[in-house]
């Protein structure tokens, strides 16, 4: 199947006029575009006090709306891509960047700022190693997709608990944990991008929906590496 890629790699465009690494390249660009929607959201939510006003007066509940409908937009995304429009999905994916980008804004009162570019850059130095390795290894990787599935599933059950019962120590070992499983799976959506430039090769409208779907799998993946990362770092302001 690599031997599949590498040439169609070199002679095959999609749709006549795009090629496979035009076609990642598009993606990752509608990725960063969301990250930078997500930072410019949570800096100005911050700078601005309007994320401060909102938890006085919302509090919890305003935390549990704003999970609902980030919850309610990927799982609305994920079930009816190939339904929707190519601009919906575009409004979709970049609705839960600004929505993000409210939440994260919460992180300039708990973390200190140097803690939070520090994790930044470990971040996007652990997600580029393996973006990289994701889309030049001639393995096959489609095998790590139930391994990182059920590992995600067992992780976000020890999260739950670990919300009731806390961790101390053990903490560590689950951000590290968490670090790894989003790694992998880093590679691995970054190898599926292949799959769907193959797949919809015939069909620009559904390349673009799906360019638009791996986009948000991999900002998922950095968000997460970000996270796991500053639960390991991050200093806490006092």
């Amino acid at each position: 199947m690599n031997e599949m890629y590498e040439q169609e790699q070199r002679q095959y465009a999609y749709g006549g006029v795009e090629t496979l690494n035009n076609y990642v390249s598009k993606t990752f660009g509608w990725m960063f575009g969301g990250l930078a929607l997500t930072a410019a959201v949570a800096f100005l939510g911050y700078a601005s006090g309007l994320t401060w006003n909102l938890l006085l007066s919302g509090g919890t509940m305003f935390l549990l709306l704003i999970t609902i409908a980030e919850l309610g937009v990927v799982m609305y995304l994920s079930a009816r891509i190939h339904a929707m429009q190519v601009g919906t999905a575009r409004a979709l994916f970049f609705a839960y960047s600004a929505l993000n980008g409210l939440v994260f804004s919460m992180y300039f009162f708990l973390f200190e700022l140097s803690s939070m570019a520090l994790a930044f850059v470990a971040a996007a130095a652990y997600f580029g190693l393996m973006a990289v390795y994701g889309h030049f290894t001639k393995r096959d990787l489609t095998s790590w997709g139930r391994m990182l599935s059920m590992g995600l599933i067992a992780l976000l059950v020890v999260g739950m608990f670990s919300m009731l019962f806390g961790f101390g120590f053990s903490g560590v070992l689950y951000s590290a944990l968490g670090i790894a499983l989003f790694l992998g799976l880093t590679a691995y959506d970054t190898q599926k991008l292949k799959d769907y430039y193959f797949a919809f090769g015939g069909n620009s409208e559904m390349a673009a929906k799906a360019s638009i779907f791996g986009a948000l799998n991999l900002y998922l993946d950095f968000i997460n590496i970000f996270l796991f990362v500053l639960r390991l770092v991050g200093r806490s302001r006092d």
